[in-house]
C-alpha cells in the first residue's frame, strides 16, 4: 500500500500565499477544470449547455459569467469551466453526461495552475508581465495573454481581485513572475 500524499502545483501540502504592500498572491487548489469544445453543427446546443450550467448567458469573447460554477471564453465555441472541486471534483464527467456527445469535454485540473492577485494596484503589477490592458478591466473579462514565456488567461473577478491560470508544469516560474513583479511594482 502507498501513503500518496496530494501536493500543490508548487510541490506543498497547502496552497502557498504571498503578500507584499497591498497585493496578496494566493495559490488556488480547490477549483475543478474542465474544457468543453462543440462539436461541427453542435454549437448552438454547447452554448446553451454552458447557459444552463452557469445560469448565465455562455460567455463570449474575453469573457468570463458564472458564480460557484463559473465559465470563461477560449475560442470560438470553446469555454473552460470552473467550480469547487469540494463538490464538483467530477465536473468533466457531470458536463460529458449533460452534453450527450453533442461537446468534446475534457479535465483540466491537473493540467492548469491558478494564483489569485488581491488588492490595491494590480494593474501596476500585471503591466510588468503582460500586455493586456488590465487597466481597463472592471469585471467579468477572461483575456488570453502571455506571462513572461507562458500562456495564461487572466480572469478578471473585479478590479481588486485578478487571477491568473497558466500551465500546472510552469507553476514555479509563473509564481516566480508574479512575485517579482509585486515587489518590483510596490
Amino acid at each position: 500500500m502507498h501513503d500518496l500524499i496530494a501536493i500543490t502545483p508548487l510541490g506543498a501540502t497547502r496552497p502557498r500565499i504571498d503578500s507584499h504592500g497591498p497585493v496578496t498572491l494566493t495559490e488556488v487548489t480547490d477549483r475543478a477544470l474542465a474544457s468543453v469544445a462543440a462539436r461541427l453543427e453542435h454549437e448552438a446546443q454547447t452554448s446553451a449547455l454552458i447557459a444552463s450550467l452557469i445560469g448565465a448567458p455562455a460567455p463570449g469573447p474575453a469573457r468570463m459569467g458564472g458564480t460557484d460554477l463559473m465559465a470563461f471564453w477560449m475560442g470560438p465555441d470553446q469555454w473552460m469551466l470552473s467550480a469547487p472541486i469540494e463538490t464538483h471534483e467530477d465536473l468533466a464527467e457531470r458536463i460529458k453526461a449533460e452534453a450527450k456527445g453533442t461537446a468534446s469535454i475534457t479535465d483540466q485540473t491537473g493540467a492548469w495552475c491558478r494564483f489569485d492577485l488581491s488588492g490595491d494596484g494590480l494593474a501596476d503589477v500585471l503591466e510588468r508581465l503582460t500586455n493586456a490592458n488590465t487597466r481597463a478591466f472592471s469585471g467579468g473579462e477572461a483575456q488570453r495573454t502571455a506571462v513572461e514565456h507562458m500562456g495564461c488567461f487572466l480572469l478578471c473577478h473585479n478590479p481588486r481581485h485578478i487571477s491568473v491560470i497558466g500551465p500546472r508544469s510552469s507553476a514555479d516560474s509563473l509564481h516566480h513572475a508574479l512575485l517579482t513583479a509585486m515587489r518590483s511594482a510596490h
